[in-house]
């Protein structure tokens, strides 16, 4: 199990244009050879947008983009057609696959903050596609089927504890609260990487919500 810590992310945005920016994989000029992937997933951005700022248009291809926002609401656009408004509890996906162009904006009146997954598909091209699914359970399990990967999402009281998924790769990210795993003591932007994980807990010292990543190999 590799632990990273939230302090150890690469810095990016632009503070001047209200963006900020936190990487935990090699990322633009954040070059790190020893840090491009785990399993399948290739970045996890957390995002903070102030009223006003965002992404302009943007080319993506060959890559599926998961979102989770924390707070806030995430307007979404993009070349095929759609626009949406993304609130906490939506699972946003854009699978960009031979290419698409989209942008991202926080048109509220308050801060916006959403984590952004990328993950490489198993095979390239193909034609984008586009869903959010509004609300998802904890018990519900989102599955990205391009990527060989499951999307848990954990929303946890203090004390109560939720299995990490047996998997080659299992990839765990701390949204909010506190966490215990393996003995390691997991903030808020920490998360940890584990391989060929099996019989393992996640427990929460507070309340925590918490995405993990079950990927094959």
């Amino acid at each position: 199990m590799d632990v990273r810590r939230a302090g150890e992310r690469y810095p990016g945005g632009e503070a001047e244009a209200g963006i900020e920016s936190w990487h935990a994989f090699s990322f633009g000029p954040h070059y790190d050879p020893g840090n491009l992937r785990f399993g399948t997933l290739i970045a996890c951005n957390e995002e903070r947008l102030a009223p006003g700022a965002g992404f302009d248009e943007h080319p993506h291809s060959h890559t599926e983009i998961i979102t989770w926002v924390v707070e806030g609401e995430l307007t979404h656009r993009d070349s095929t057609g759609h626009e949406t408004r993304v609130r906490p509890g939506d699972v946003q996906r854009l699978s960009s696959a031979a290419g698409v162009r989209h942008v991202e904006r926080n048109d509220g009146d308050t801060a916006l903050t959403f984590l952004q997954m990328w993950l490489a598909p198993l095979e390239p091209g193909g034609e984008p596609s586009y869903e959010v699914v509004r609300g998802i359970a904890d018990s519900t399990p989102y599955a990205v089927p391009e990527a060989g990967a499951m999307l848990h999402v954990r929303r946890l009281a203090a004390g109560e504890r939720t299995a990490v998924p047996d998997a080659a790769h299992a990839y765990v990210h701390v949204v909010r609260g506190e966490v215990r795993l393996a003995g390691w003591e997991l903030a808020a932007g920490d998360a940890a990487r584990i391989t060929d994980a099996g019989d393992l807990e996640a427990v929460a010292v507070t309340r925590a919500e918490v995405l993990m990543w079950e990927m094959a190999r």
